[in-house]
């Protein structure tokens, strides 16, 4: 959200040999703020971030990461971060920032806010380089059930028992 040029947002996710590629890059529009929206096919459990931008002020300053809130928005963003990171000028991409793996271990949608950088009217972002393990996910199916409040005695008949006596002589 908030990219000057649509689209351009999905074109920093790409394999880690092509990041040094700076014809693809995002821009934000408005003002110094991007939010990205990251559905996954599987389960994720996220181990490191790393994010590339220009040697200058529009390399971003903050990154908050947000864990399964599909479709987030910039009002969603007032919600308090699952993991904040203060960024380091990185225009080589070589700055792996490791995520807290407890918390971002059962992931299907990832939300990555930049809230700042360090100082330009909008921000630049060539790379982002997700760190993981992928796991397929498990869909559950719908289950009918009918449960009883109390027993029907009538869906419940048994056959008359006859009591059996022992002796013993």
């Amino acid at each position: 959200l908030n990219e000057r040029r649509e689209g351009s947002g999905a074109t920093v996710f790409r394999p880690w040999e092509e990041r040094g590629d700076r014809s693809q890059f995002v821009e934000s529009d408005d003002d110094e703020e991007l939010l990205f929206n990251i559905p996954f096919t599987g389960s994720v459990k996220l181990k490191g971030v790393i994010v590339m931008g220009e040697d200058d002020e529009t390399h971003p300053a903050e990154m908050r990461l947000f864990r399964n809130i599909p479709h987030m928005s910039f009002d969603d963003t007032a919600k308090e971060a699952e993991q904040t990171f203060s960024l380091s000028r990185d225009p080589r991409g070589e700055l792996e920032y490791p995520t807290k793996i407890a918390r971002f271990s059962n992931v299907h949608h990832l939300s990555m806010h930049f809230p700042k950088n360090f100082g330009a009217e909008t921000t630049k972002i060539f790379y982002i380089g997700l760190k993981g393990e992928w796991t397929e996910a498990h869909r559950h199916e719908v289950t009918i059930c009918n449960y009883e409040a109390s027993a029907n005695p009538a869906d419940h008949k048994l056959e008359q028992i006859s009591p059996q006596t022992h002796f013993i002589s």
